[in-house]
């Protein structure tokens, strides 16, 4: 089974309820990672935020999240593309006021502002504390590799008591642009002083993914919305549904660090 074939087949798994260990589809050792570098949404839970639009805009709610995060991550890479940057926050909140006109709804500010703070109350999902930590026990180095800026990185860290849990937070505002910039991958080699082999990079997007792994990394796509994969040219070494997932193929694939 090749690697498209493996990946394709984990997210037609993890859509139906029924994951297929990477223990059974992959017989050839990976390598043995140094460290490893998540994009903030692996770990932070960005459910509530949505759950709060539908409580802000009855019957709608669904409709504006929707709206509102195609337009958040399209606004970040025309910005890039552009050479006009603006961070995360806010073209986050220019995607939320465009959604909101789209679908002609009168999203009063105080609305807006409940919508936006609740970026800064990200919790972790229920299966990460209990990962990281085994992870670190393993004698892995934990970094966030993100687009969020620093300040939500560091709230999310706050709020899920992981403080001193990442050796480095590293936010692309640094390089004034957004992945899948080449650039940003680079912040996690330069920062890390170690080569891009050597890290284990974890998405959360299907596109994050390919651009990682284009740029070089080994690669995991934590694929918790059963997605299907991006059609970009390049394939995830591996996917499961959660950081349980992740740990088993790290210990299962040759990535395990312990012995090292």
């Amino acid at each position: 089974m090749d690697r498209r074939e493996f990946v394709t087949n984990a997210a037609r798994g993890v859509a139906a309820g029924v994951w297929l260990s990477p223990l059974m589809t992959r017989s050839a050792p990976g390598p043995r990672f140094k460290a490893i570098a998540f994009d903030a949404f692996p770990i932070f839970d960005p459910r509530p935020v949505f759950a709060l639009a539908e409580t802000l805009v009855p019957g709608k709610g669904t409709e504006l999240s929707n709206a509102w995060r195609t337009r958040q991550f399209e606004y970040q890479w025309l910005r890039a593309l552009e050479g006009r940057y603006a961070d995360f926050w806010q073209t986050t909140e220019d995607a939320l006021v465009y959604a909101a006109r789209l679908l002609k709804l009168d999203l009063a500010p105080e609305k807006q502002s409940q919508l936006m703070n609740a970026y800064l109350g990200l919790k972790a999902w229920p299966d990460v504390p209990a990962a990281l930590q085994t992870l670190r026990g393993d004698g892995f180095r934990l970094a966030f590799l993100s687009n969020m800026t620093a300040k939500l990185l560091e709230s999310g860290i706050r709020n899920a008591g992981f403080e001193g849990v990442f050796e480095h937070v590293l936010s692309t505002d640094q390089i004034r642009s957004y992945k899948p910039d080449p650039r940003a991958y680079r912040l996690g080699v330069d920062t890390l002083k170690l080569s891009r082999e050597e890290i284990l990079f974890v998405s959360f997007a299907g596109w994050d993914a390919a651009g990682a792994r284009s740029f070089g990394y080994p690669t995991y796509w934590v694929n918790r919305l059963g997605l299907p994969e991006e059609e970009l040219g390049s394939h995830p070494d591996a996917a499961g549904r959660d950081l349980t997932d992740l740990v088993n193929w790290v210990r299962t694939s040759g990535g395990d660090n312990r012995a090292a």
